[in-house]
């Protein structure tokens, strides 16, 4: 049996974020479990005595031993990272010298994605010293992890400074799901997210803004993401099971109130931690 788990559904710097006063940011200050974990996905093979994570986020030390509590003595058997912006991989540091000492653990990514990891200190460390053994991920070509789970990368558009960014089809015996926590806007990818999410059983999209007010002062045009609300237009009357994840630290559907109301309307909810589906 494969199980997907959500562990997070935050943007890269989590709820609170560091030095913010905004709504969610306050509550989560007063109220641990207020608190968000940044987006990551574990992933269960019971069958292969196997699980994986993807994206090694800054909360990895959380997200790690809940993934330990929910498989047992099943090992972590690798991580896949979607690119190199600070919420999807500066976890990978606990697996150093200074900390978990990990020994020969697969870590797969695409040819950019392990070339900056080669490339850059202090990540270069962990190859050098063999905590972690790079495997590359080509783009639209399908990866068995276990005999039956298989991942399909995807290439799509975002500020891709450091490495290129790719999405992930997750497919088991029984589901497909699509984890697609970064983009920059619907209309720049090669497809049509429509036809993907169609596709699928499951979808993790971009939730990043929901409203282009959520941050005076900066422009959203240059941040990228598309708002919640056009991703809903683009997907109304499609059978899968819709939910949104790497929620921006101002996003209004972390909490209840008339966008989450709103959203769960139009037949979407939005990911929370304790999600999981068989696959």
């Amino acid at each position: 049996m494969i199980t997907a788990f959500l562990l997070g559904n935050a943007q890269d710097a989590g709820v609170p974020q560091a030095g913010c006063a905004c709504e969610n940011c306050r509550a989560a200050w007063a109220s641990p479990a207020q608190r968000k974990w940044v987006v990551s996905l574990g992933l269960l093979d019971s069958a292969a005595d196997q699980w994986f994570l993807i994206d090694a986020t800054p909360d990895f030390r959380d997200q790690l031993h809940r993934m330990q509590t929910q498989a047992g003595t099943t090992p972590l058997a690798g991580i896949l990272l979607t690119h190199a912006h600070i919420g999807h991989y500066t976890g990978l540091i606990h697996l150093g010298y200074e900390a978990m000492a990990a020994r020969g653990l697969p870590l797969y990514g695409t040819r950019r994605m392990n070339e900056f990891l080669r490339a850059h200190a202090p990540w270069r460390q962990l190859v050098e010293q063999h905590n972690l053994v790079l495997r590359e991920l080509t783009p639209d070509e399908w990866r068995h992890l276990t005999p039956d789970l298989a991942v399909l990368p995807l290439r799509v558009p975002h500020r891709d400074e450091w490495s290129d960014t790719v999405g992930f089809i997750m497919r088991g015996p029984k589901q497909q799901l699509l984890y697609l926590p970064d983009i920059d806007g619907w209309d720049p990818w090669a497809r049509r997210v429509d036809e993907v999410v169609a596709a699928v059983d499951v979808a993790l999209l971009d939730g990043s803004f929901f409203s282009p007010d959520e941050l005076p002062g900066r422009d959203l045009a240059k941040i990228g993401h598309p708002l919640v609300t056009d991703t809903v237009a683009r997907l109304t009357g499609v059978s899968a099971d819709v939910r949104f994840i790497h929620l921006n630290h101002s996003n209004p559907l972390h909490r209840p109130g008339p966008e989450r109301a709103w959203l769960e309307a139009q037949g979407f909810k939005v990911g929370e931690v304790g999600d999981q589906w068989g696959l």
